[in-house]
């Protein structure tokens, strides 16, 4: 049963939907789970992986589908819908079906983005639960690293009120002569606080802290969101809880999670977080939940687990990447996979004609403010001048070895010149091409989008990294640079040079994957422009090391940690119905 989906809102389209939702038991029945692999946690369950995996090691994968989408606006162009959506239409024309989507920040619900619920009936439910910390992982994660910062910081107060010998004996530990000015942690909070992006911290006395700069970044941008998005196992996520660089000494050497004793209390924190959430779309297909988002510096993909999970459990399994294909299908496609092992059928590049009348010159849209009248009335010649944006991203991910399939997003305003004009344009690049209503028709509107799909997975695969394991740091941010954004190069600052050569030149460093850090709403390094540039060199400033994810992250412009909370944020609309207790205002 589909909604009225322009006189619901998405939380009263969950509320009703969740009347007829399984039981956790009731799952297990449903998609072949056994009594013991279910784990309740109120009306929802996780699902024990490694007992799963185990019993179904033997049985084949079934089609594995990612979800991409073109450089958005800044209201996002539907990729969490359009992953239900497809799960909706797959689940309409008979097909076993299920999915993973990432776990939505505190941050953006409760300001101008809102949940990663998808909308309308494409709807991920109970969305109440999945909007406000869901079984607890983000709270879990922001324990674990804060109590890392702890170690830290409590460290270096030690150090410096103790000499060497009163330091051993009352820690039994070496002293590490921690450099305050070289401390690469910083602490987190799952909002938008802009306030506490630069902090100074140990005011006061000798007992109250080592006063130093510090910094506090978005939860989901954590190593550890990043370290639970590839993680095989508890014991991988234990060996690399160890492996953390938290600051360095005053010789340049590493003072690491495992130096400080504290990776085995943090991974006491994170031991739940391996098992994904299993959730449904409003018309009950299966769909875990599991890892975050922050695809610009983090590698913004649901879990390895919860996907290997999917492919045993489901015929046809849907995953989704952070942002556009630039950044999240580039990360699936040259990290994820490479971690996991598993090669794609199919990807789905949502599209929207929003977006592309706003690449081909469109006025500025601005999240929370109205749009202009060009991006709800025809304009077929605005929408020709954005296209190649789309078409750039065909190309990236034809590149990959893979035909994808551009699902056309719409919206009640495109209209029949507009959706064709596009449908041309995709089918010309070499990619299938399927007009969808998912948002307003559920899955009855995605049946084409489905069939679509279905069609792409029996397709013969050639899949292949962009580049090979060994290929050096610089080499590799030339290639994404070139043959993903575009750009006719890069160029590094001095300082960015240097330790990019002392990188290479470690071979510790040799199997650290290239996790780029970019904006997400430019092929470029620039937030202002749009389409397909041509003529332009990727500037990168600096190199993050994340020795416990093994990731070196190459930065190309500013990038803050801590997004702000804007003038007229969601948490204003967001309540409580005191007499039945349930929330209210959420999308």
């Amino acid at each position: 049963m589909a909604y009225n989906a322009v006189k619901m809102a998405d939380w009263q389209i969950s509320e009703a939907a969740e009347k007829n939702m399984p039981t956790p038991e009731e799952w297990g029945e449903k998609i072949g789970l056994e009594k013991d692999e279910i784990l309740p946690v109120g009306r929802l369950a996780k699902l024990d992986f490694l007992k799963i995996i185990n019993r179904l090691k033997d049985k084949p994968d079934g089609k594995y589908i990612e979800v991409t989408a073109i450089t958005p606006t800044p209201l996002g162009e539907g990729k969490s819908t359009t992953s239900c959506g497809l799960m909706e239409g797959m689940g309409k024309i008979g097909l076993n079906v299920g999915g993973c989507l990432r776990q939505p920040s505190g941050g953006p619900t409760m300001n101008i983005k809102g949940t990663a619920a998808g909308g309308g009936n494409s709807l991920l439910i109970p969305m109440t639960e999945f909007s406000l910390g869901l079984t607890g992982d983000i709270n879990d994660i922001m324990n674990a690293h804060n109590l890392a910062m702890v170690a830290l910081t409590s460290r270096m107060q030690h150090e410096r009120n103790y000499n060497d010998e009163q330091l051993q004996r009352l820690t039994g530990m070496r002293r590490f002569n921690i450099d305050p000015t070289r401390v690469e942690m910083g602490w987190i909070l799952d909002f938008c606080a802009q306030s506490l992006r630069n902090i100074v911290i140990g005011l006061g006395g000798r007992m109250d802290g080592f006063t130093m700069q510090s910094k506090f970044g978005i939860a989901v941008s954590s190593e550890l969101m990043a370290i639970l998005s590839i993680v095989r196992d508890l014991a991988d996520l234990r060996n690399r809880l160890d492996e953390i660089t938290l600051a360095f000494d005053k010789a340049g050497n590493p003072v690491t999670t495992g130096d400080l004793e504290v990776g085995g209390a943090m991974t006491a924190w994170m031991r739940n977080t391996i098992n994904p959430t299993l959730m449904c779309t409003a018309e009950y297909n299966p769909c875990m939940v599991h890892a975050g988002p922050f695809a610009n510096i983090a590698v913004g993909q649901s879990s390895i687990i919860a996907d290997r999970i999917g492919l045993k459990l489901f015929d046809y399994h849907v995953t989704e990447s952070g942002f556009g294909a630039d950044i999240g299908f580039e990360k699936f496609w040259n990290v994820k996979c490479r971690y996991s092992g598993l090669k794609p059928h199919v990807s789905v590049l949502t599209s929207t004609i929003r977006a592309l009348k706003m690449h081909g010159g469109g006025p500025k849209v601005v999240a929370g403010i109205p749009l202009d009248d060009a991006y709800t009335k025809e304009n077929l010649e605005l929408l020709e001048k954005g296209i190649p944006n789309m078409v750039h991203h065909i190309n990236t991910i034809r590149k990959a070895g893979i035909k994808p399939v551009v699902c056309i997003n719409c919206f009640h305003t495109d209209t029949d010149a507009e959706i064709e004009m596009v449908r041309k344009a995709a089918e010309e690049a070499g990619a299938r091409c399927a007009k969808s209503t998912h948002w307003a028709d559920g899955g009855d509107g995605a049946v084409e989008l489905a069939e679509a799909v279905k069609d792409a997975c029996e397709d013969e695969n050639n899949f292949q990294f962009l580049y090979p394991l060994e290929t050096k740091l610089r080499d590799r941010v030339d290639k994404i640079a070139k043959e993903v954004y575009g750009a006719d190069g890069v160029s590094w600052t001095p300082e960015a040079e240097a330790k990019a050569k002392m990188l290479e030149n470690d071979s510790k460093y040799d199997d650290y994957a290239t996790m780029m850090v970019k904006t997400h709403l430019s092929l470029t390094h620039d937030v202002t422009v749009k389409g397909v540039p041509k003529g332009w060199s990727l500037p990168i400033r600096d190199v993050l090391i994340y020795s416990g994810a093994k990731f070196l992250c190459p930065c190309a412009g500013a990038i803050s940690l801590m997004p702000g909370t804007s003038s007229n944020p969601a948490f204003r609309r967001v309540d409580v119905d005191v007499k039945t207790g349930k929330v209210t205002g959420l999308f």
